[in-house]
């Protein structure tokens, strides 16, 4: 069965395991290419909010509500996406990028 076309910035519903279960995604890798490995880096929705500083609230149709938290930041086969829900505006997406960034610690004081 040939693998989806998963863009960056997309929704997807995705089985992260036992523990992680199905819930949806948001995809921050470009596409990769045939001879590369079909890892897809993602950034789970979850209802548990705790409030910290690497949770991003977006409203969206396809999703209930809660945030992306960039602290649980996956690398997920494709095989493990199960659909597309719908892609995240830019200005949502930017959002959740400065979290990622901040957690990474790739973003300067001054830039802030």
């Amino acid at each position: 069965m040939p693998l989806p076309l998963i863009q960056r910035g997309e929704l997807w519903l995705v089985d992260l395991g036992y523990m992680g279960k199905v819930r949806p995604v948001v995809v921050f890798n470009i596409p990769f290419l045939e001879n590369e490995r079909t890892l897809c880096i993602v950034v789970p929705h979850t209802t548990s909010v705790i409030g910290s500083r690497f949770e991003v609230s977006i409203n969206h149709p396809a999703l209930k509500q809660g945030v992306f938290d960039v602290q649980q930041t996956a690398a997920v086969q494709a095989v493990k996406f199960v659909r597309r829900l719908g892609v995240l505006k830019t200005n949502d997406l930017r959002s959740v990028e400065r979290a990622l960034a901040t957690l990474l610690g790739l973003v300067s004081r001054a830039a802030k």
